[in-house]
């Protein structure tokens, strides 16, 4: 029986809307008649939240030279955008819970993800992008659509886990194969069903293909190739066990040296192990 990447999402309830706390925020964010305090606010009723930011605030994500106490400072320091930008990523961590261990473990997903975000993130830094934290949230959740696919078609990706091991393909290329798409397909389409920004929805689904990102593909790029460091760093993995090959235009689009392949590679060992302590506690 054939399916479509949308027939994944069909009565998936626990996937097809985010968590009220996000959609609250983002109300209160775009909320012109919002204080900084009403924002604070919103993300105080959530514990658990509150929690999570305040620790990826005051770890060497952003290494601020003194304490944060407060989800108030860290609102008026970090700023909206950027802590809504976090809550997004967190609050998706939560969501994914129960997966069937024997195709991938959610640690090693995760710690593959929070990898990417440190190296796309990184990325942003250094060609001077303005609010790197959307970087972070896209190399979060780039593979976020193998997880719908592990859980919705178990059976067939333990197959194509298989073929892709047993024959040494790319996994993304076994999908194709088997299914008539991928991972990022699933993804993009997701993350369009929450009505997220456009950008992230493009830059996950063309994130193996950056060539066909046409509104965002800069920022396509940054993800390609922050994705393709961590592979070949061996930081987790989403299932994939080879490292997908580099396009060659979408590292040329970056306009940067080669030797800052080094330097990211450098400032993600530095920052992970504080990062996945900072992320994973309470999944």
């Amino acid at each position: 029986m054939e399916i479509s990447p949308r027939d994944l999402l069909k009565g998936y309830v626990e996937v097809s809307s985010l968590p009220m706390i996000h959609l609250r925020l983002e109300e209160a964010i775009n909320n012109q008649n919002k204080s900084m305090s009403d924002i604070a606010k919103v993300i105080r009723e959530d514990p658990g939240l509150t929690a999570r930011l305040l620790r990826i605030v005051n770890s060497a994500f952003y290494n601020f030279p003194s304490k944060i106490e407060t989800i108030s400072q860290a609102v008026t320091i970090v700023g909206t955008q950027q802590l809504s930008a976090l809550a997004l990523a967190t609050s998706v961590m939560k969501m994914f819970k129960g997966l069937p261990q024997n195709l991938v473990s959610m640690d090693s997903f995760w710690r593959h993800s929070i990898a990417c975000g440190l190296a796309a993130r990184m990325i942003g830094s250094l060609r001077r992008e303005t609010k790197p934290e959307r970087f972070f949230v896209a190399g979060m959740l780039h593979d976020i659509g193998r997880l719908i696919m592990y859980t919705k078609l178990t059976d067939p990706m333990k197959e194509i886990l298989d073929t892709a091991a047993k024959q040494q393909t790319l996994l993304y290329e076994e999908e194709r194969t088997r299914l008539g798409f991928t991972h990022a397909v699933v993804g993009g389409i997701l993350l369009q069903t929450w009505k997220l920004p456009t950008s992230l929805e493009e830059i996950v689904m063309y994130h193996h293909n950056p060539k066909a990102a046409t509104r965002y593909p800069m920022e396509t790029a940054m993800v390609h190739v922050a994705d393709i460091i961590v592979h070949s760093m061996g930081l987790g993995s989403s299932g994939e066990v080879f490292v997908p090959p580099l396009d060659n235009e979408a590292w040329d689009k970056l306009g940067l040296s080669p030797s800052v392949m080094s330097s990211v590679e450098e400032q993600v060992d530095r920052q992970y192990q504080d990062a996945l302590q900072t992320m994973l506690t309470d999944m």
